[in-house]
C-alpha cells in the first residue's frame, strides 16, 4: 500500500476539487481505485503504488485549474484522465488563459482541451484555418466566438457564416416558405451560436445593417470579401469546385475558418468531398493551418466520446475485414 500527500494551500480550492457531495473526488477514486481524503490543506491518496502515482498526477493537474479559478466538473476531470494516460497532464496550464469572449449570460468562453487551444491559437496566427474532427469538439462554436471577439474589437467589419445546403434539390423544395425559409434549417446551428454570444436583439440589428450575414454557400459565388471573418461550416459537404470557389473569395484584412467532419459526408457517392481534397492541397501552404480534433476534444456528454470511439472501432474492423478478403 502506497500513500502520497499533496498540499492545496487554500480550502476553497479543495472544496472545488472535491465537488458537491464529493462527486468529483469519487470519479477520481473510481478511475484509479484509490482512496482520497483531505486533512486540513493536505490531500492524501492511498492505494497501489502505480494507481496512487497516476491519481496524484490527475489531482495536481486539476489543482492547477482550480487555482486559476476554473470550476472542476466531470468534463474537465475526464479530460485530465486522458492527459494523464498519455503523459501530457503538465500542459493543462495552457487551458487557464484569458477567455475568448463573454456570452450574453456572462459565461466566459475558453478552450476546454489542448486541441481546442491549438485551434484558437491557429485562428489567431493564420489567415485560413481548417478545423477537422468529430461532432462536439467545438469547431464551429469556437470559430464563431473568435469572429465575435474580432468584431467587437473592430478588427473586422463583417461576420459571414455559411454552409452548403446539400439537399438543395428536391427535399428543400417540399419545405414551406421562400428560399430563406427553406435554407434556414441548415443554418440554425450558426444562428444559435450567434444568439448566445450577441443576443437575439443585437444579432438582428447587426444583420439588418449588413454586418452579420448567414447564408448558403451558393451566395458566396462571384464576391470578394474584404474586412470580414468568414466561417464555412459543414465543409465536408462541399464539392472540390465549391471549396475552391469559396477559398478564392478571400479579400484583404479577412480571415477564413473552415470546419467539418469527414466521417459525416452527405454528398452523393459519386461526389468527392472538397474538405478532404483541400486538406491535401493546402497542407504545405504558408499562412494556412489544418487542425485535426480527436474524440478527446469532445466537450459534450461523455457518451458522445464513447459513441465516436465505438463507430471508429466498428469501421476499422469492417475495413480490416474487407482488406482481408481482398
Amino acid at each position: 500500500m502506497a500513500e502520497r500527500s499533496i498540499n492545496a494551500d487554500r480550502m476553497e480550492v479543495i472544496l472545488n476539487l472535491f465537488g458537491n457531495y464529493d462527486e468529483n473526488i469519487n470519479l477520481i477514486q473510481k478511475e484509479y481505485s484509490v482512496a482520497v481524503i483531505s486533512r486540513g490543506s493536505d490531500i492524501r491518496i492511498t492505494g497501489d503504488e502505480e494507481n496512487v502515482f497516476a491519481a496524484s498526477k490527475a489531482i495536481e493537474a486539476l489543482l492547477q485549474l482550480a487555482n486559476k479559478g476554473e470550476m472542476i466538473n466531470e468534463q474537465n476531470i475526464r479530460y485530465v484522465f486522458s492527459l494523464v494516460e498519455e503523459g501530457n497532464q503538465e500542459n493543462v496550464f495552457k487551458l487557464t488563459d484569458d477567455g475568448i469572449c463573454v456570452t450574453m449570460n456572462g459565461r466566459i468562453l475558453k478552450p476546454k482541451t489542448l486541441g481546442q487551444k491549438r485551434y484558437v491559437d491557429a485562428i489567431k496566427n493564420n489567415t485560413i484555418v481548417l478545423g477537422v474532427g468529430p461532432a462536439g469538439t467545438g469547431k464551429t462554436y469556437l470559430a464563431v466566438a473568435m469572429a465575435v471577439k474580432a468584431f467587437r474589437a473592430h478588427e473586422i467589419n463583417k461576420i459571414i457564416l455559411t454552409r452548403p445546403a446539400v439537399e438543395a434539390g428536391e427535399k428543400l423544395g417540399f419545405l414551406p416558405g421562400d428560399l430563406q425559409n427553406k435554407v434556414d434549417p441548415y443554418l440554425r446551428p450558426l444562428y444559435d451560436a450567434l444568439f448566445e454570444m450577441l443576443g437575439p436583439d443585437t444579432f438582428a440589428r447587426q444583420q439588418e445593417r449588413g454586418c452579420i450575414e448567414v447564408a448558403p454557400l451558393a451566395y458566396m459565388r462571384g464576391r470578394t470579401l474584404d474586412d470580414a471573418y468568414i466561417i464555412l461550416d459543414e465543409a465536408q459537404n462541399t464539392t472540390p469546385e465549391q471549396m475552391k470557389m469559396f477559398l478564392t473569395r478571400l479579400g484583404f484584412n479577412s480571415k477564413i475558418v473552415i470546419t467539418g467532419d469527414i466521417t459525416q459526408i452527405d454528398l452523393p457517392d459519386s461526389k468527392r468531398s472538397g474538405l478532404i481534397e483541400a486538406c491535401k492541397v493546402l497542407k504545405d501552404v504558408d499562412d494556412i493551418e489544418i487542425i485535426r480534433f480527436t474524440e478527446k476534444d469532445v466537450v459534450r456528454h461523455k457518451l458522445v466520446q464513447d459513441i465516436i470511439k465505438a463507430y471508429e472501432k466498428y469501421y476499422d474492423k469492417g475495413s480490416a475485414n474487407r482488406n482481408g478478403k481482398g
